[in-house]
């Protein structure tokens, strides 16, 4: 019996496993191995959204083991992969590393967020690619509100009402649009506090934003955040950001308490430097149209690939790179098509290649509005985010996680969003340890508390919350 083994979890690979349990009717054809540090699948579109506080988290997370009942799903990493020999070796979440061997490999690990050296970036700043970073971000905007609206005006409490999103990209514009929608719909809460108090920035290196979008569009996207009293900086990057202390390319500097770094994706490490499977100058697995590991020179067999992580010949022309745009809708209809041509090859039957035309992008821009582009036809406003939710309830995985969305966006409607933030979430015994003082009076009588949970402005100066990627 066959042995397939899918390294991570993503969309590329859910649906890939999926797939073929469904087209695998036989129990001893093939055993389907699937392995990824993390026992969900992200729906990462909705991350914003989870960000803003419109969706619970769990509703955009989709459990492996609940629906791949039979695929064996190991709880760990891929640090080598040796195709040669056809093994790879898995790091798991608990225990020593193993390898493991196999008769196909399906590389689906994903890409990382690509950072820069920038000074103070790592220790400061929260990225939005898993549900953990988005949850991060909204306890942190929350948690700024509550200590700005106790402080009269001034530098900390300036400071506390800055927030700045590096990247303007899908990622980056969806994930500024929801943080900047979620600060609006805070200042009635907060009589203290007035909508010209905060400054919120988008900064983006290009000439720019959403190169998936028309040059309008995209235009018209700046001048929506600009009338919402955003600024969006354009040609400018982010050359240090130590202690939330941000400097521009542009000389401009400026404190803040929010920095999301959403500057595009960079190749998995792992594909990149720990296979020997064919990869591109950036680091990405080379993959040809039908899906298979290699070239058109060169056919690595019974090696797969697919998703963010993958170089696919992009056969429509849509592509000015000539690549497949890596993004949520081709690695969905990757997943799905890797299973076909796997279940087809494996019974000699012909495989097909992957050609998809782009119907339309959509991006959310914050409750109620949206921005839409399909070939010439592009607009922003209400229209366009009711066409995002429409096509991103149909397109989430599983009816119970459709309908648990769509209650969470009807109840949202009725009460509006659910503003608590848990600043302690990410230190559960810190109310146990402090014994009923005071935040700060317990941090000064208590060194070694001091420094096994540091108060919240220094958290939100030096936290960094940085995920491995799956």
């Amino acid at each position: 019996m066959k042995r397939i083994v899918i390294v991570g979890g993503g969309y590329a690979g859910f649906y890939a496993a999926l797939g073929l349990e469904r087209r695998l009717m036989r129990s001893d054809e093939a055993e389907v191995t699937l392995i990824d540090p993390r026992p969900y699948m992200t729906y990462q579109p909705f991350l914003p959204e989870v960000l803003a506080g419109s969706i619970e988290p769990r509703h955009a997370l989709v459990s492996l083991r609940k629906n791949l009942p039979r695929t064996q799903v190991i709880s760990g990493s891929v640090v080598e992969v040796n195709h040669a020999e056809k093994t790879v070796v898995v790091c798991p979440n608990a225990g020593d590393e193993y390898s493991l061997s196999y008769d196909v490999l399906v590389v689906t690990a994903g890409a990382v967020t690509r950072t820069f050296p920038v000074a103070g970036l790592k220790q400061g700043a929260i990225g939005l690619k898993h549900v953990e970073e988005a949850i991060a971000i909204r306890n942190r905007l929350l948690s700024s509100f509550d200590q700005a609206a106790g402080l009269p005006i001034g530098r900390e409490r300036k400071r506390l009402l800055t927030a700045i999103v590096v990247g303007g990209g899908f990622t980056g514009v969806e994930g500024f649009g929801e943080l900047l929608s979620l600060a609006e719909s805070l200042l009635r809460y907060y009589p203290e506090l007035k909508l010209q108090d905060l400054d919120f920035r988008l900064v983006q290196a290009a000439n720019r934003i959403l190169p998936e979008m028309s040059e309008r569009t995209a235009a018209r996207v700046v001048k929506s955040f600009e009338r919402r009293g955003a600024r969006v900086h354009l040609n400018t990057q982010v050359v240090s950001a130590v202690n939330g202390r941000v400097v521009l390319s542009t000389g401009e500097q400026f404190d803040t308490n929010v920095i999301v770094w959403a500057a595009g994706n960079g190749a998995n490490p792992i594909i990149a430097k720990h296979t020997d499977l064919p990869v591109d100058t950036g680091g990405f697995l080379l993959v040809r149209a039908d899906l298979r590991v290699g070239t058109e020179d060169l056919l690595i067999k019974d090696a797969w690939g697919a998703g963010d992580n993958a170089s696919v010949p992009d056969l429509s022309g849509d592509s000015p790179t000539s690549r497949v745009v890596p993004n949520a809708q081709n690695a969905l209809r990757q997943g799905r098509l890797l299973a076909a041509n796997i279940v087809a090859s494996l019974r000699g039957r012909p495989i097909k290649q992957y050609l998809h035309h782009d119907l339309g992008t959509i991006a959310t821009l914050g409750m109620g509005r949206g921005a839409f582009q399909s070939g010439r036809i592009g607009f922003v406003g209400f229209l366009a985010w009711l066409i995002h939710r429409a096509y991103h309830l149909y397109a989430v995985p599983t009816w119970e996680r459709r309908m648990r969305v769509l209650a969470g966006w009807l109840v949202s409607v009725r009460f509006g969003r659910d503003i608590v933030s848990i600043e302690d979430e990410k230190h559960p015994r810190a109310a146990f340890v402090r014994g009923g003082f005071p935040r700060s009076s317990a941090d000064r009588s208590n060194p070694r508390l001091s420094e096994e949970i540091r108060p919240t402005h220094q958290v939100a100066q030096d936290h960094s919350l940085e995920p491995s990627a799956s």
